[in-house]
């Protein structure tokens, strides 16, 4: 009888030594779910293109990262611009923070859309907008550029003719 309970004993050690383990090498697993969750991971090819919304020029496409532009809180958006695309004077509500993916945006301070005194950022350059801040910006090259901050983002221009909506 005591070999009985000693076999017995044995499995029952190696069942809970087995159960221990399978318990330790799920917890990794269901941790890592738990930080992966509201991740995004995006790679260039998955990207999704589409029109950019009225307020702005036509010919440029528009992405979204993350979130939404539209309403409040955190956004990350792509615009891609062809080649002569201008956006005239105009401000936001909230702060931007811009990147240049690819090509040069050149971006200006002020009323009036004066190309001459315009700063070409340069693929890896980072603008930093505040609020309320009047200024335009145009492409002479396709261009590529990662805006990201907290929406709303609008786009108000100074003079309303300007405004591609017809709002």
């Amino acid at each position: 009888m005591n070999t009985y309970f000693s076999g017995h004993r044995t499995r029952l050690a190696w069942l809970a030594a087995a159960t221990l383990l399978s318990s330790l090498a799920a917890a990794p697993a269901s941790s890592q779910e738990a930080a992966a969750a509201g991740m995004e991971m995006i790679n260039p090819a998955e990207v999704k293109w589409g029109d950019a919304p009225p307020s702005l020029p036509k010919g440029a496409k528009l992405a979204v990262l993350y979130g939404d532009p539209g309403k409040d809180g955190p956004f990350v958006i792509r615009l891609k611009t062809p080649a002569g695309y201008k956006v005239a004077p105009h401000w936001h509500t909230q702060a931007e923070n811009l990147t240049v993916i690819s090509g040069t945006l050149y971006l200006g301070a002020g009323d009036k859309m004066d190309m001459g005194h315009a700063h070409g950022l340069k693929a890896g350059g980072f603008h930093y907008l505040p609020a309320k801040a009047h200024h335009y910006a145009f492409s002479k090259t396709e261009t590529v550029v990662q805006i990201h901050g907290s929406g709303p983002l609008d786009i108000n221009y100074l003079n309303p003719k300007d405004d591609p909506s017809g709002k």
